[in-house]
């Protein structure tokens, strides 16, 4: 056990329990900036701490809530899964080859964050009209629509929406917590927003469990790092999830954003 590692791990939790952003657009920079792990092995151990520490978070909503639309994670995943394992299959191809991944990875995450950043100041906006009119097709009684567009162009836009997110996760450990939630607040408005948050939460679990495995079978991860991260991640999200209702979140999250911006753009530029 490291405990700079615990108490970075706690450092983030307690972000993420007070924001909700997702521990990989603040847990895998952290890994490669101030510890100096390459970019695969912080995606690949944070991708395998994501699966874990989420299917805790998908218990309480579906046990609790029953916030899970399970009709769309089945989408979702009928996208993301094969286009990781896609990824995952070029990554392992160019490491036999003895190319050098790092960089496309680096660039991924810089991207990742950069979009990560953007849908932080968006997210609000989209929040505030999904429950404008969630309360407006209450009162018409026509919420069992909640899509955007029409159900066949619903299902192949959260199948994209699902490729594109296994693509960025896989690379990046980035994108399934706040890019997951921002695409479905897009694509279903009229979702109440408890169960935008139960089926991105659902979603993440296979596929960063998917990819990470995947990173596992090629060498990239670091167990004691693992354990360091958890022991410090597990209070600190159950103490900022206490704190979310005492400290404003639209105070944290500009700050939180242009953090992101600053790191995606040196990512980007590496």
């Amino acid at each position: 056990m490291n405990l700079l590692y615990t108490a970075s791990g706690f450092a983030v939790g307690l972000l993420v329990g007070i924001t909700g952003v997702g521990g990989g657009s603040l847990m895998t920079p952290l890994l490669v900036f101030l510890f100096g792990f390459k970019p695969a092995v912080a995606v690949g151990t944070d991708l395998i701490y994501a699966a874990l520490t989420k299917s805790v978070g998908v218990f309480v909503h579906h046990g609790k809530h029953r916030s899970v639309d399970w009709r769309i994670v089945g989408l979702l995943a009928l996208g993301s899964l094969p286009f990781a394992g896609l990824t995952l299959y070029m990554l392992n191809s160019f490491i036999a080859n003895g190319k050098e991944i790092s960089h496309a990875m680096t660039f991924t995450l810089g991207v990742a964050l950069l979009l990560t950043a953007l849908s932080l100041l968006v997210r609000s906006i989209l929040m505030r009209r999904a429950s404008k009119e969630a309360i407006v097709d209450d009162q018409l009684s026509t919420v069992e629509n909640s899509g955007r567009f029409s159900p066949r162009w619903e299902k192949i836009a959260t199948v994209i929406t699902g490729a594109i997110l296994g693509v960025l996760v896989t690379l990046s450990s980035v994108g399934a917590g706040a890019l997951g939630t921002v695409a479905l607040l897009f694509l279903y408005p009229r979702m109440s927003t408890l169960k935008i948050v139960g089926t991105d939460l659902a979603h993440a679990i296979p596929l960063t469990a998917v990819a990470g495995l995947g990173h596992l079978s090629m060498g990239n991860f670091d167990l004691d790092l693992l354990l360091s991260l958890l022991l410090g991640s597990v209070p600190g999200i159950w103490i900022g999830s206490h704190l979310s209702a005492k400290i404003p979140e639209h105070y944290l999250r500009p700050v939180l954003a242009t953090l992101l911006l600053v790191i995606g753009t040196k990512f980007v530029l590496q």
